[in-house]
């Protein structure tokens, strides 16, 4: 009697695996080939994403400053111990 530690599925996923990884790797072989063959378009797009990705930021971090500057002012408002705008009516009791 045979004993088998793994089964036909095993096997096949880990032929998947070792498939992924292979064409990962030439992927990456052909994509450093380029950029060697052709450094000034590759130096434009990395460039290219840098500027983006940092006028993205900046705009964010904008926002969030005049986000925490009204959340400051409101703040304040609130601190003086009332609310405008809202009225106090008595009734008698009864």
């Amino acid at each position: 009697m045979n004993f088998r530690f793994y089964t036909n599925a095993v096997s096949q996923a880990s032929r998947k695996v070792a498939a992924g990884i292979f064409t990962v790797g030439l992927v990456l072989i052909g994509f450093g080939v380029v950029i060697l063959a052709l450094p000034e378009i590759f130096a434009f797009l990395a460039a290219a994403v840098f500027f983006f990705v940092g006028l993205g930021l900046a705009i964010t971090a904008v926002k969030i400053f005049l986000a925490k500057r009204r959340l400051d002012k409101m703040m304040r408002d609130d601190s003086d111990g009332y609310r405008k705008n809202v009225q106090i009516h008595h009734t008698n009791g009864g």
